[in-house]
């Protein structure tokens, strides 16, 4: 059973880019994007991009200037067959359900434009109905937090959908990598294991719910942290992380991403200390340097109950019988897999 459908729209991020209407104004980029220094901001964040990216990928590039990274922002709606709709906007028919970046890597050299890795920075309305909505609200006057039944099912069925669509296919030749800050409830300890671009691998002491919530998106998690970064990165993969993709995809990635955080995160990327051997990231770090960089962090926070609301009002709402059944099938296909 599957009544969606998913159309692409691709937007270039540079320092002229302006958000769409119905993009989530919490999205890295789109915060980036406001305000009387939002120019500055964008052509700040994506000279830091490009400076990480040529310090990775360091062979054949004497003066570090050899590369530079390209951002276009992919926005996918999806699309609901035989839903009717007075407005497309305001019923789900065509909802603005996720964006990511997609990374292309410019060969100064060569004259090469060598395509990147599609994911890294991940939003989703419904995700933001899920923890900022569903979460609270069935945690409120509980004695002790618990994880509702069925949270984030369908969520991570309507992400596979996607990766699996045909619009999917006809627009990128592999599957998505979406790169994530480390969580600071939990410890990482580092270990042997060593690849030329990801740096040191470090495995976390527990898993947690933003883990638990990909994998229902059909996504195993990895931690590594690249040389010169001050804490490790969770990188979010289908199949082989690794071998699947190319030290310059990885690198147009950790780039992209590690530069978001370190503007985001301070506290944790742009910290004057790098991680050890054993290592809790603490959001209270005082040891660290700001980037030049403006952004609204209680604006980011706040933002995410509106677009949860929003999620519910012209997606959930409108097609609850719909969603249901794919719960109902989520469901059952776990069951079937048990047995």
């Amino acid at each position: 059973m599957n009544n969606f459908k998913f159309s692409i729209k691709s937007i270039g991020f540079d320092e002229n880019y302006q958000p769409a209407d119905n993009t989530r104004i919490t999205t890295n980029f789109a915060n980036l994007a406001r305000g009387e220094r939002r120019q500055q901001n964008l052509r700040n964040t994506l000279a830091m991009i490009n400076n990480r990216f040529n310090s990775l990928v360091f062979w054949d590039n004497p003066n570090s200037d050899r590369y530079s990274v390209q951002l276009d922002i992919i926005s996918v709606a999806i699309q609901i067959e035989g839903a009717v709709s007075n407005t497309e906007e305001n019923n789900g028919h065509n909802f603005p359900a996720i964006e990511v970046l997609k990374t292309t890597i410019i060969d100064g050299k060569t004259n090469q434009r060598i395509e990147g890795i599609v994911g890294n920075n991940f939003s989703s309305y419904v995700r933001d109905y899920d923890f900022s909505l569903v979460l609270p609200e069935h945690n409120k006057n509980q004695p002790s937090f618990s994880i509702p039944e069925q949270f984030g099912d369908l969520h991570g069925k309507l992400f596979q959908y996607f990766v699996n669509s045909e619009a999917y296919q006809q627009h990128f030749n592999k599957p998505p990598v979406i790169c994530l800050s480390v969580s600071d409830n939990k410890t990482y300890q580092r270990t042997s294991n060593q690849h030329p671009v990801l740096g040191v691998e470090y495995q976390p002491n527990e898993t947690s719910l933003t883990e638990q919530y990909f994998k229902k998106m059909g996504l195993e998690v990895r931690y590594f942290m690249p040389a010169g970064s001050a804490a490790p990165l969770a990188f979010y993969f289908f199949g082989d992380l690794l071998n699947d993709y190319s030290n310059l995809e990885l690198a147009s990635t950790i780039s992209t991403m590690e530069t978001f955080q370190r503007i985001y995160r301070p506290e944790i990327y742009n910290a004057h200390a790098a991680a050890g051997e054993r290592y809790q990231p603490n959001l209270k770090n005082r040891d660290h340097a700001l980037t030049d960089i403006v952004y609204d962090r209680e604006e980011r926070s706040r933002l995410a109950v509106e677009q949860g609301k929003f999620a519910h009002e012209h997606f959930i709402k409108p097609h609850h019988a719909l969603l249901s059944r794919v719960l109902a099938q989520s469901s059952a296909d776990k069951a079937a897999q048990q047995q």
